[in-house]
């Protein structure tokens, strides 16, 4: 538990969020009435603000908990996160200009509106909708663990810390839902930079503090460490390491939250200048992944780790590295920035499915419903989306809350045949997109749950022929196989048929 003299400036700069978060609605005023600002904050954000809103969307309690957690429990094989984010922004640069340059002159919102027009399809419209909306559930669900990790460190040692722990984690819910609901995009833009602010304080401080308080720095912490895989990695797991890698770097920018954010640029040279910069962001990343094997070298952090079951000591590992090295004070400052580094992209991420439901299913069914309306609905469901995320912390050990991201991951990545190469490919046909994404998420599904016996998510690999590897590529290559396969058959068939008409 930190004193008074951190808990001070926790409340301090919450309070301070808060305030920026409502003032968003004035701030570049617009009429938060239409989807479009209140959602994309009206196209109109340059490229330092679409940098800290990316970031803010894609550093998240995925990097500030998940990944030292996962680092923390096996080592080596987690540190797939940072060769990742490089490769993600790569594909970055290739599509989302493109969908850019679409969206502007056609006025799309999501990625469903982008697959309805390209292939005409209502049916594969829909399942876009429903995969992206799904697949955010178990991230959202991260972001709150994030957030309980730094309750339980904050509030351990007082009675009745987990009812405190709840209590607090049900206010942060209640006042992100309402300055969501009244300031839209705008407002989690500015809790953006807020928040990002305060992780490079922070990431700055550790890196710097830490190991300076550890006689011989990086060398004691990793002599510390007793398992040779936390060092190096075995051949065994190379194919599982370098598909986490290529899987997570095709699914980021597929992302319904990711979209949204690059939809808020109010050109396409800012949104390439903003993407370049990004990487800037993998070395924190780095940092903080680093800090899941720093924690072995501070024996006052571990000692208060071994008071918690495996199942989620590693959770704490960033908190209670923190607060074991750091002043009071400044404590308060760098847990504050993790815990709403969960809280903001929970409210764009709920923004964002809040969206695809609206827009691309209810006004699917209700297509004559009024602009007032389709905002409404949209701003009601940005909240109720905030709450039923939560019933997804408990299908994962909190230590391997890294697998609720993994999870999303296998499900988004199904419809990379329709966005990324529907921006492109012309012969794709709308059909054998909507088998293969049905095959692609049930195939990924099963799998997930066979590897781990049907029980809780430990792991995200599968044992194949080739090595173990990460689902999600293993349940894409279906999908392309299907979705290639028989758009050629069709296409094909449509030429002969063509060439005879014309006999």
């Amino acid at each position: 538990m930190i004193g008074f003299d951190g808990l001070i400036p926790f409340i301090g700069l919450f309070v301070l969020f808060v305030c920026l978060g409502f003032y968003g609605k004035y701030w570049r005023r617009g009429n938060l009435d239409n989807v479009h600002e209140w959602a994309l904050a009206g196209r109109k954000l340059g490229t330092a603000l679409v940098f800290f809103l990316v970031g803010a969307d894609l550093y998240t309690a995925y990097s500030f908990i998940a990944i030292p957690s996962g680092v923390f429990a096996k080592g080596s094989l987690y540190f797939f996160a940072i060769p990742y984010v490089a490769l993600t922004f790569a594909i970055a640069l290739i599509t989302m200009p493109r969908l850019w340059s679409l969206s502007k002159e056609k006025g799309y919102i999501t990625a469903s509106d982008f697959v309805k027009d390209r292939f005409g399809s209502n049916v594969l419209s829909i399942l876009i909708a429903i995969t992206g909306i799904v697949s955010l559930l178990p991230y959202i669900a991260l972001q709150i663990v994030g957030m309980q990790s730094v309750l339980t460190v904050m509030l351990s040692g007082i009675g009745n810390s987990k009812i405190a722990e709840e209590l607090s984690l049900l206010i942060a819910f209640v006042i992100l839902a309402a300055f969501t609901y009244t300031s839209g995009l705008r407002g989690a833009t500015l809790t953006s930079i807020f928040k990002d602010i305060l992780i490079w304080i922070t990431v700055i401080a550790v890196i710097i503090v830490v190991p300076m308080s550890i006689v011989g720095g990086f060398d004691t912490a990793f002599k510390e460490i007793k398992k040779a895989n936390y060092v190096t990695l075995s051949n065994s797991m190379v194919p599982a390491y370098s598909t986490l890698v290529l899987g997570s770097a095709l699914a980021l920018y597929l992302y319904p939250h990711a979209i949204n954010a690059v939809l808020s640029s109010k050109s396409v040279h800012n949104l390439r200048l903003s993407t370049a910069l990004l990487p800037l962001y993998g070395v924190g990343l780095a940092i903080f992944a680093l800090m899941g094997i720093l924690v072995f070298a501070v024996p006052s952090a571990m000692h208060y780790l071994s008071e918690f079951p495996e199942s989620s000591r590693g959770i704490l590992v960033v908190p209670s590295l923190i607060v074991y090295s750091m002043p009071g004070w400044f404590s308060g400052i760098a847990l504050l920035g993790i815990f709403i580094g969960g809280l903001v992209p929970a409210a764009i991420m709920a923004m964002a499915q809040a969206n695809l439901l609206t827009r691309n299913i209810i006004k699917e069914i209700k297509p004559n419903m009024s602009p007032q309306s389709e905002i409404k609905i949209t701003k009601i469901f940005s909240t109720i989306f905030k709450f039923i995320a939560l019933g997804f912390v408990f299908i994962v050990p909190a230590t391997y809350a890294i697998s609720l991201q993994l999870l999303g991951t296998i499900i988004i990545v199904q419809i990379l045949p329709a966005v990324f190469f529907g921006l492109y490919i012309k012969s794709l046909r709308k059909q054998p997109l909507i088998a293969g994404l049905l095959v692609g998420v049930f195939s990924g599904i099963f799998m997930l749950e066979y590897a781990n016996n049907f029980g809780v998510l430990t792991s995200s690999v599968f044992n194949t022929p080739f090595g173990p590897l990460y689902i999600a590529i293993i349940s894409l290559v279906f999908n392309l196989v299907i979705s290639f396969g028989l758009s050629a058959l069709i296409h094909k068939k449509v030429m002969l048929s063509k060439k005879v008409k014309n006999r």
